[in-house]
């Protein structure tokens, strides 16, 4: 394709969305208008926007704490589950006696092991930290794992003939095979840490200074304060397309010069 033409596929992809969001807010409003809906069920987004206006630097300093945790909890995945996944690719039976307890970390509700969590650990931002942890690791391991098996045999042949060792095929062959994969990772690990950390905060039902964006939705719930309310859920789904948004971008940085996944996307 030539420039112009991306250009306006990428102008498309931010305009097209934003625009039904837009129309969608306006059907909304007018809709709660035209109903008479009490604003303790359902506020109007004039009325979030108001009380975003009004309480913003609260909400704010919510926000950080909110994104604190997640990040944190996201950089620990990334480590975590990058090192096991490439521990999983040198030994098949490393791989398989552990796999199992992964997946079992994953299809545990954190809601059940979370009040078990803050109570073992006695500082609560690292006990939300675990957490969001243990919610957003797994996509990076199965996903860098998948990726980092995911080679060609007769590239594998290859670097055997040359008497490649374990770390040079690991190094040269097996992790640019897998940067797809992990940054498919990334994408979904991204969300899943904010959710987690979310989750903790309901749990741990923190307050004060350290008290985050669950914190609020819980007081607003207590008060009635709908619109409070619906200001901490826009914030939360503004902080997770915003997460999403800059993994989409280092994914691109860093595979769109010379990887399939990303040089197609642009042609």
């Amino acid at each position: 394709m030539t420039a112009p033409v991306i250009r306006s596929e990428a102008a498309l992809s931010v305009v097209a969305p934003t625009l039904v969001g837009i129309v969608l807010v306006l059907v909304w409003e007018i809709a709660c208008r035209a109903g008479g809906v009490p604003v303790f069920l359902l506020p109007k987004p004039s009325d979030i926007a108001l009380k975003l206006a009004s309480d913003w630097p609260t909400l704010l300093r919510a926000l950080g704490m909110t994104l604190r945790v997640a990040l944190q909890a996201f950089a620990a995945s990334i480590v975590l589950g990058t090192l096991i996944a490439f521990l999983f690719v040198q030994s098949r039976i490393l791989e398989k006696s552990l796999l199992p307890y992964a997946v079992l970390l994953q299809v545990t509700p954190i809601v059940a092991i979370a009040p078990l969590i803050i109570i073992f650990v006695k500082n609560t931002q690292a006990a939300l930290t675990i957490c969001a942890t243990v919610v957003a690791i797994f996509p990076i391991i199965s996903n860098t794992t998948l990726g980092l098996r995911s080679v060609d045999p007769g590239l594998i042949n290859l670097f055997r003939m040359n008497r490649a060792g374990r770390l040079a095929t690991l190094l040269r062959l097996r992790i640019p095979s897998a940067l797809p994969y992990f940054f498919g990772g990334l994408r979904i690990s991204s969300g899943l840490a904010l959710i987690g950390a979310v989750v903790g905060e309901f749990v741990a039902g923190t307050g004060g200074r350290s008290a985050g964006l669950a914190y609020e939705i819980l007081q607003s719930g207590f008060q009635l304060d709908i619109p409070r309310m619906f200001a901490a859920l826009f914030l939360i789904t503004l902080a997770g397309i915003a997460l999403f948004v800059v993994m989409v971008g280092l994914s691109r940085l860093a595979l769109g010069q010379w990887h399939e996944s990303e040089i197609g996307a642009e042609t």
